[in-house]
């Protein structure tokens, strides 16, 4: 409810440009920040616990995620660059994915404009209709989390689309998108030998693994540790969960829903099939894989 009230807000009235670094905070920082806390709450046996079969299965959709949507997009008549941009984002975690994608493959800047621009709003959408699957699909929490965890975008979005669910589905639903995430250098290395510019392309570690995502990994590692006692967890949650929810209200103040229209209809179509087609390995996988054996 704080996004979409917060994209109507942004929608309908021109928020004072002072507005901006504060919201811009919000929506990045102290969402990020979020998402180092909860690695508190995640500790290695937990990882362990998810087991080799649902690894081996988000590994083996992605990249048939990637190879369909850059064929659907090239199918919709989008160039070859532009394509593979679109099924980077989606396949692994949006704009971080196609930022990193795009010196490989050596794409335009306005190849680059145009799936950035679809892929936030498209992103957006995705958070809020997805809790409404939980019910109507009858997923357990470990289900709509391994879910939530495969479609969502970024992994600030994966907080944001569980929350509301139970703190069981973030947990899984982080595991499962930080995976994703650790999947772009593997992505990024086998395009750039695919393109023929492995001795000319230089990566930043930041680019590839953002520092919220090393931050949430040694939290987990003192967690694992026993370092942090087990009266300090549950307020380490509740800071989490109350970073989210402000953060809720500035991701939907950052999105102009008029923007869908600078797109363009092809990345539109292109885009939109591509989050189906992994919409529906997602639910096929979390339907073949048993998920009870994870614990927290």
């Amino acid at each position: 409810m704080a996004i979409l009230l917060g994209s109507i807000i942004r929608s309908c009235f021109n928020l004072p440009k002072y507005f901006q670094e504060g919201i811009t905070f919000c929506a990045k920082t102290l969402l990020e920040i979020a998402i180092v806390l909860l690695g508190a709450s995640i500790s290695i046996h937990t990882v362990l616990s998810a087991g080799w079969n649902l690894l081996a299965s988000i590994v083996f959709v992605i990249f048939i995620t990637i190879l369909i949507s850059f064929v659907l997009g090239r199918l919709f008549g989008l160039s070859a660059n532009l394509a593979m941009l679109v099924a980077c984002g989606n396949a692994i975690c949006g704009n971080s994915a196609i930022v990193a994608t795009a010196p490989v493959i050596h794409a335009k800047h306005e190849d680059v404009a145009a799936s950035i621009a679809f892929t936030a709003l498209l992103g957006v959408l995705i958070i809020l209709l997805l809790p409404f699957l939980h019910p109507l699909l009858n997923l357990s929490f470990s289900q709509y989390g391994v879910l939530a965890g495969m479609v969502v975008y970024a992994v600030p979005q994966v907080l944001v689309a569980t929350a509301s669910v139970s703190f069981v589905s973030v947990q899984i639903a982080t595991i499962v998108k930080l995976v994703r995430v650790l999947m772009l250098g593997p992505v990024i290395f086998s395009l750039s030998i695919i393109y023929r510019q492995t001795a000319h392309t230089h990566f930043r570690l930041h680019t590839l693994v953002p520092w919220f995502i090393i931050g949430f990994i040694i939290m987990m590692l003192i967690r694992s540790s026993e370092l942090i006692p087990e009266t300090a967890i549950n307020p380490i949650k509740f800071i989490a969960q109350l970073f989210t929810v402000i953060s809720m209200a500035a991701l939907g103040l950052g999105v102009d829903i008029r923007s869908f229209k600078k797109a363009g209809r092809r990345v539109i179509l292109a885009a939109t099939s591509s989050i189906l087609f992994l919409s529906a390995c997602s639910l096929i996988m979390i339907k073949l894989i048993d998920l009870n054996h994870i614990t927290f």
